[in-house]
């Protein structure tokens, strides 16, 4: 082939491309090359240039002729790049839609195909003719292959080489080169928009010069301009560094083009990330540094200023941040010359102004930007004025440093220290002491944590001055009180902070904090805390320079000296890398002393055994250490080590080192395990104790004996079980009454030993003992059923539904008798809850495993069984409420609520009399005893609201939803009435009682609002409750009203700090009514429908707008309005109230009926003050009187005539003065909003009558 072509070039040139046409381009480059590289004086004839475009011009005219005469293609097909670079195996069988048929026409693949050599045939002329011919000849030809570029895009091959060949023309300068820009350039932008290669990026910025010689005035250049502004948003571009220099070169080709640019770059300001933000603003210094004229002052004036003023007065911290981080660009760039002088003559006249305005938020921006322009001043002042101006910038740092707002506060402490820091050596040391004893003596106490923190933080900044050290080492100790602050997050800066003193040699970290500070706080901290302690401590007691047995003296006098300390520094010693092969020699060591006979305390034999077991943890993760381990603990001697033990938790650490080795005998441990376990009376309140049976447990659980356990605890809860049932007649079922002689014997040493105990402790001697017994029980249940391997084993066991049964009849018993009997427990019924829960879960995913083509037979039993216990609680709880009379149990359930279970009690009732039977209080009811009665009635509420709760999440309970919420009311009912009986007897509850009545009325508010958010969900039950579910929403809110009456604003504010993130909740919940039926299309709810369930909480709404109203407290008060003063926290409430309504209309218009409700109601009572505070919340809170405010309030704007009209009717009888006086107020209130309303009204009826 190659022979051929050469003997055709020199034929004729028409000959030779003749031959050339008819080749493929991708076989036959090389030859090419090879042939007129050689050749190239055959090329300097004009005859070859000539047949050239001879060439191209009649293939270009052929493929037109073709698109012409096809109905399917034409040049719009090809009018832009592809969206994605098709396969190479694809990009001519596969076209885009709506392009050619799949097929190609031969011809037409023919003369593309020719067109490729043609073009690679120029190309290589232009290389190879350069400086041996004039390449003026060869321009015809590749001026008409860039001029029909736009037909070749969708070819890659031949655009490549089309646009490779103009880019070489340009790049070698040759004649014409400014008649090849005009296709080639936007080609070229598009081309690296579209494929997103970085080469593409290059290649354009290479060709930066050619843009500059369009005329970007003239309209037809719009689609080159659209094509550079999407650079300025290309990813791409923003990435790349000879990208970012290309968009700056874009800032000098035209200001109009400058201007656009700008709005884009502004455009993408709220939304951009640090990265993209950042090359802006290199973007921006560029063009600005390079621009002259009218584009410099654009930048200068129409941007960089908006963007200063943006950054100071911004609603938002996050867009803040987001211009300061654009200006970084020129703040960043102050050395250059002029820098300097523009950011000082566009900060200065908003800057210090903007630090003493009132908004916190602007002050905050105002100070950022300071610091990082600091120090502003103008370079051609003299020095008398920029030492006036430095002067004045430290004073209103110091002012910012005691600002108002912690959130300033913060700002200025940072700033301060990063200023010190920076600039240590030229700040005058009189400002220098002034600032630093600010920081030392005023932040480090303030009352707000962030400043305390960022105090920390900027002294962090100030130790990178070597400079500051002398300083320093004088007022770090002043730090030192920080080691005990209430927030982690300031105890573990201070941490990290003496980690990085220790590391400097002329520093002593134990004398900013001492070493007894260190330890108490390394023996109770947390553990992110302690950890850190420990890193901090390792290389003083336990350094890996010094040998072993001073390493371990080291340690072993730590644990002397501080025993919880030593113990938790052991816990995180590997952690912070010391050798496991130390450790095990520590632990010898450790195990050695315990053993011998030197005179060691109680505490410290303690803190050696916990050290032990912490370091036994780390070490059985190593198979080899955990070998070494067994081996150690042979011949009995893990039983004289828990024989040495002096305490409870001492015995704990022996069973944790016990049950991670696994020694083979340890038969006598576990009999002592098993004494543990069982001794359960108290263990619920005793911490200690409870420390120590887990490890028994764990134990247990090692050595497979859980099943043992298992059974004494079923024992023990059908004794208590049995007992309820005779003193109190709850009914048992047969299975529970057969005696346990008939269950499967077991010879294990754990049954031995319930057996030896059974006669004197195993069955307590009164029902007190065995009900305790069975509350600790309960304990252990549920503490069990929280860990992943303890639950398994306990849902395993064949006594788990023997104990689920026998808790059933003892929570039954601690429901209903919790006010009578003083010692009635909760953990009766939060294991009994717990258990059932995780049974219907693991039957549950059992049945889905094995059924999981059949969804609804694998959910049938398990909901089947919670239905049950929910029926059983919420019987249990009606008869608990109605058993002081305030409220009646609930009559809207169903038949299917009235299980066997209520049967059976009623009729053990009526045998029993557990009225008279039933232990009274010591007291006799007396005022004393009240709070417990409460607290303990408060406690069985709250954890049915928690069952009720779960079992709506879990989808197990979804049937009937009223009877959820009838019973959740009524229990909310009967709190706010005992919370009432407190206050009326000004009763002083103590600590505790506070404490757990408050944490009870938390949880409560949350299980309730999160029911009425499931509830809510399901929109066609809802719609059948909308009463049940305004109830509850209302009565929730009088719950907090009563709770700051009766505990006072701190308890109402826990509360109020508890309910907040379900807030927008129960406002959906508030307005649920009136929404449901408007999306029905019922919209015939009315004012009267509300008022007949009208709840208390408005009144006191209107209570405060009256006081607003009236400094007079003098005029006589309305009984329905509550007497209290003051309600800050429920002030605090409706304020997010307010904001929560005015964000969504149709909620603000459901909710609104509720005030407008209260007015009617009463207008009916002759409560003026009722009716006057409400609609003054109403209309200049809630909406306004502006009449645009009222156009989306369809249905409080049809309820107006219920309410203006009684009132002038009101008016217009004989009533006093004071009460004409408010009715007068309130009518004026509601005028404008009337007569805009009623007007409209009638002219649309009018217009209507006329048509």
């Amino acid at each position: 082939m190659e022979k051929r072509l050469r003997s055709s070039l020199k034929s004729s040139p028409e000959e030779f491309l003749s031959t050339v046409a008819d080749l493929n381009l991708k076989s036959s480059k090389a030859t090419l090359k090879s042939i007129l590289q050689s050749q190239s004086p055959s090329l300097s004839s004009s005859s070859f240039a000539l047949s050239l475009h001879r060439a191209v011009s009649q293939s270009i005219a052929s493929f037109k002729n073709l698109l012409r005469s096809s109905p399917d293609a034409g040049p719009a097909d090809f009018a832009s790049p592809p969206s994605k670079r098709p396969r190479r195996s694809s990009r001519l069988s596969e076209p885009r839609d709506g392009g050619p048929p799949p097929t190609l026409d031969r011809r037409r693949q023919k003369l593309l195909e020719r067109l490729r050599v043609l073009a690679h045939v120029a190309r290589l002329c232009v290389s190879a003719a350069r400086g041996a011919c004039s390449v003026d000849d060869l321009l015809p030809a590749v001026r008409a292959l860039h001029d029909n570029l736009v037909l070749f895009e969708s070819d890659s091959v031949l655009s490549a080489e089309i646009v490779g060949l103009c880019e070489e023309w340009w790049k070698g300068d040759l004649p014409g080169r400014e008649n090849l820009i005009s296709q080639f350039l936007p080609f070229l932008v598009s081309r690296s928009l579209t494929l997103k290669k970085k080469v593409d990026v290059s290649r354009v910025y290479t060709m930066r010069d050619a843009f500059g010689l369009f005329d970007f005035e003239d309209d037809s250049i719009d689609d080159l301009k659209m094509l550079l502004i999407r650079c300025v948003i290309s990813p791409l571009y923003l990435k790349t560094e000879e990208g970012k220099r290309f968009v700056a070169f874009m800032f000098g080709l035209s200001r109009q083009l400058v201007k656009e640019a700008l709005a884009m770059i502004k455009s993408q300001i709220p939304f951009g990330r640090k990265s993209i933000l950042e090359a802006y603003g290199d973007i921006l210094f560029r063009a600005w540094n390079a621009a002259q004229g009218d584009s410099k002052d654009e930048i200068e004036n129409g941007f960089l200023q908006g963007l200063i003023e943006g950054a100071i007065h911004s609603s938002s911290a996050a867009l803040a941040t987001s211009i300061r981080r654009v200006l970084g660009g020129f703040t960043n760039q102050r050395t250059v010359d002029g820098v300097e002088k523009v950011l000082f003559r566009l900060t200065e006249p908003v800057l210090f102004r903007s630090l003493q305005v009132a908004n916190s938020d602007v002050r905050q921006n105002a100070l950022h930007l300071l610091l990082d322009v600091f120090p502003l001043e103008d370079p051609d002042a003299t020095k008398e004025v920029k030492d006036s101006l430095l002067d004045r910038q430290f004073y209103l740092l110091e002012r910012l440093l005691k600002d108002d707002c912690p959130d300033v506060r913060v700002v200025a402490v940072e700033g301060c220290c990063r200023i010190l820091n920076l600039f240590w050596e030229v700040i005058p040391s009189s400002t220098i002491a002034k600032i630093i004893t600010m920081i030392f003596d005023d932040t480090a106490y303030d009352n707000c944590s962030e400043v305390r923190l960022s105090t920390i933080n900027g002294v962090t900044y100030l130790l990178g001055n070597a400079q500051s050290h002398e300083v320093l080492k004088v007022l770090l100790p002043r730090l030192g009180h920080l080691i005990t602050d209430g927030t982690l997050s300031v105890r573990v800066a201070l941490i990290e902070l003496l980690l990085l003193i220790r590391d400097i040699r002329s520093f002593q970290f134990n004398k900013v904090v001492t070493l007894e500070a260190l330890l108490s706080t390394l023996a109770t901290d947390q553990a992110q805390v302690a950890q850190k302690i420990t890193r901090l401590l390792l290389p003083s007691y336990f350094p890996s320079k010094v040998t072993f047995e001073e390493a371990c003296n080291r340690c072993v006098t730590l644990i002397k000296r501080s025993p919880k300390a030593g113990a938790r520094f052991c816990e995180y010693a590997a952690l912070e890398g010391a050798p496991l092969k130390s450790l095990m020699q520590l632990f010898k060591v450790f195990t050695s002393f315990v053993l011998s006979i030197d005179k060691l305390n109680e505490d410290q034999i303690e803190g050696l055994l916990d050290a032990a077991a912490y370091i036994c943890k780390q070490l059985v993760g190593e198979p080899s250490y955990k070998d070494a381990l067994k081996e150690m603990f042979g011949n009995d001697k893990l039983k004289c080590l828990f024989a040495v033990a002096p305490t409870v938790h001492g015995q704990s650490s022996v069973l944790n080192i016990v049950s991670a080795i696994s020694p083979d005998d340890a038969s006598g441990l576990i009999e002592e395990c098993g004494r543990l376990v069982m001794d359960s009376i108290g263990i619920s309140e005793n911490e200690e104790r409870q420390s120590e049976v887990r490890s028994a447990r764990k134990l247990l659980l090692s050595y497979d004996r859980c099943d043992d356990m298992f059974d004494a605890f079923s024992k023990l809860l059908q004794n208590a079980a049995f007992h309820c049932h005779k003193k109190f007649g709850i009914v048992m079922s047969e299975k529970q009454s057969i005696s346990s002689s008939k269950r499967k014997k077991n010879q294990s040493s754990l049954k031995n030993l319930a057996k030896k105990r059974s006669v004197s402790q195993q069955t307590p001697s009164s029902f007190e003992d065995g009900y305790l017994a069975a509350v600790g029980v309960a304990w252990q249940i549920k503490d069990l059923l929280g860990g992943e391997d303890t639950r398994k084993a306990m849902l395993a066991s064949s006594s788990c539904k023997l104990i689920l049964n026998n808790l059933k009849v003892i929570a039954t018993a601690s429901i209903v008798e919790c006010v009578n009997v003083e010692y009635m427990n909760i953990y009766p019924l939060l294991a009994y809850t717990t258990l059932v829960m995780h049974m219907a879960s693991a039957d549950l995913s059992q049945s889905s495993s094995q059924n999981s083509h059949n969804r609804r037979h694998s959910t049938s039993n398990p909901s089947r069984a919670v239905i049950e216990v929910m029926d059983q609680l919420l019987n249990c709880a009606e008869k608990l409420i109605g058993a002081d009379g305030h409220v009646n149990p609930a009559t809207s359930s169903s038949k299917h609520n009235q299980n066997c279970w209520k049967k059976g009690y009623s009729s053990g009732q009526k045998d029993k009399e557990p009225a008279t039977e039933a232990p009274q209080p010591n007291d006799g009811g007396s005022l004393q005893s009240t709070g417990k009665r409460i607290s303990r009635k408060l406690k069985m509420l709250t954890a049915i609201f928690k069952f009720i709760s779960d079992a709506v999440t879990l989808r197990f309970y979804s049937y009937n939803y009223g009877r959820c919420l009838h019973y959740s009311s009524a229990a909310i009912r009967q709190i706010i009435s005992d919370l009432a009986q407190l206050s009326s007897h000004s009763l002083q509850l103590t600590e505790d009682d506070t404490k757990e009545i408050t944490m009870c009325l938390k949880s409560s508010f949350t299980y309730m609002v999160k029911l009425l958010n499931l509830v809510l969900t399901d929109t066609n039950e809802a719609s059948r409750i909308q009463l049940e579910i305004f109830d509850l929403a209302n009565l929730l809110l009088d719950l907090i009203i009563s709770v700051e009456l009766s505990l006072g604003y701190g308890c109402a504010m826990r509360l109020i700090a508890a309910a907040k993130p379900w807030l927008p909740d129960l406002v959906v919940a508030l307005g649920s009514t009136y929404m449901l039926n408007k999306i029905q299309g019922d919209i015939s709810i009315t004012v009267l429908d509300i008022s007949t369930r009208f709840p208390s909480w408005p009144s006191v709404v209107a209570r405060m707008e009256v006081d607003e109203l009236s400094e007079d407290c003098s005029e006589e008060e309305d009984e329905s309005i509550s007497q209290s003063d003051k309600y800050p926290a429920f002030k605090k409430v409706m304020r997010t109230v307010l904001v929560l309504l005015k964000a969504n209309a149709n909620l603000l218009d459901a909710v609104g009926m509720i005030f407008l409700a209260g007015s009617v109601i009463g207008l009916e009572r002759d409560n003026d003050g009722l009716v006057l505070g409400l609609l003054h919340f109403v209309t200049t809170k809630l909406v306004g009187q502006e009449n645009r405010h009222w156009d989306q309030l369809d249905t409080m704007l049809a309820s107006l005539d219920q309410i203006y009209l009684p009132i002038e009717k009101k008016l217009g009888e004989q009533i006093s003065g004071y009460r004409q006086n408010r009715l007068n107020a309130a009518r004026a209130l509601l005028e404008p909003v009337w007569m805009n309303h009623h007007n409209f009204e009638s002219g649309r009826f009018s217009e209507m009558d006329e048509r």
